[in-house]
């Protein structure tokens, strides 16, 4: 289990990959890796789980936490790569009305237009 933070500064865009299960112990370790920087300034927030196993109630509140900081703005908060059974929570928890999801929707279709 691990996050890792990357900072692109040309794009603005702070990219946060979440390694193995997304719960509670990841809970300051997903802090820390965005709220150094400031929404205000138009900065993008990817989320990639493309190594994410497992996410429960907890990982699904730090995602709402991060949208709280970004000030709920459309489009400023992506998850990517997101594997079958984790877009399965995030699809029941209805999370596809609050944030752009990029991955394999339940079905093992694509959700993002692509083939």
């Amino acid at each position: 289990m691990s996050i890792k933070k990357e900072i692109d500064r040309d794009q603005k865009l702070v990219r946060v990959r979440i390694d193995g299960h997304f719960d509670f112990s990841q809970h300051k370790a997903f802090r820390d890796a965005y709220r150094d920087v400031s929404p205000q300034e138009g900065w993008v927030f990817e989320i990639d789980l493309s190594h994410t196993t497992y996410l429960d109630s907890a990982a699904l509140g730090m995602l709402l936490l991060l949208r709280e900081h970004t000030g709920e703005a459309p489009g400023r908060i992506r998850v990517v790569n997101v594997q079958p059974d984790v877009h399965r929570v995030l699809e029941i928890a209805n999370f596809h009305r609050l944030f752009d999801i990029d991955g394999a929707g339940s079905d093992g279709s694509r959700t993002d237009g692509r083939r």
